[in-house]
């Protein structure tokens, strides 16, 4: 089954806004992590402002899960409140993952094609032709 959650963007203060989330829905992070954890990647450089920023932070509410990180870098210049979330689709299998990708980009602008990603996950991000933005991943490592 294909699960779709909100993943949130924010501009330098998502572990203050997660905290505050966690303070209202109750629960822990079922992760958390900042770019400076981030492996080595030359193509990739964290610039040292950004090492505390939040990579990725994630929170249960019932049935669902909130999702976000701190934009830095080349990405910060396009940060806009109100405009700062997308749709994450997660996919039962690597096929699926792609002919959604596909289906759901086609006319749209592709941020990151599908590829295998550090931490686990075959993953991409696009903006489809109507300016959604969307995250489309499959877990490669199987949940514990």
């Amino acid at each position: 089954m294909i699960t779709a959650n909100t993943y949130l963007t924010f501009n330098g203060n998502c572990e203050a806004a997660f905290n505050f989330y966690k303070s209202v829905f109750g629960g822990d992070f079922d992760f958390i992590g900042r770019y400076k954890e981030m492996p080595n990647d030359p193509n990739c450089e964290v610039n040292p402002e950004d090492a505390e920023k939040i990579m990725h932070v994630s929170l249960r509410i019932g049935g669902s899960t909130i999702m976000g990180s701190d934009t830095g870098g080349e990405w910060a210049a396009n940060y806009k409140a109100g405009n700062n979330f997308s749709i994450s689709l997660n996919a039962e299998s690597k096929e699926e993952a792609d002919r959604l990708f596909k289906a759901l980009s086609e006319e749209g602008s592709i941020t990151m094609p599908m590829n295998t990603t550090f931490w686990g996950s075959y993953f991409g991000m696009f903006t489809d032709k109507f300016g959604i933005q969307w995250m489309m991943s499959f877990d490669t490592k199987p949940k514990l």
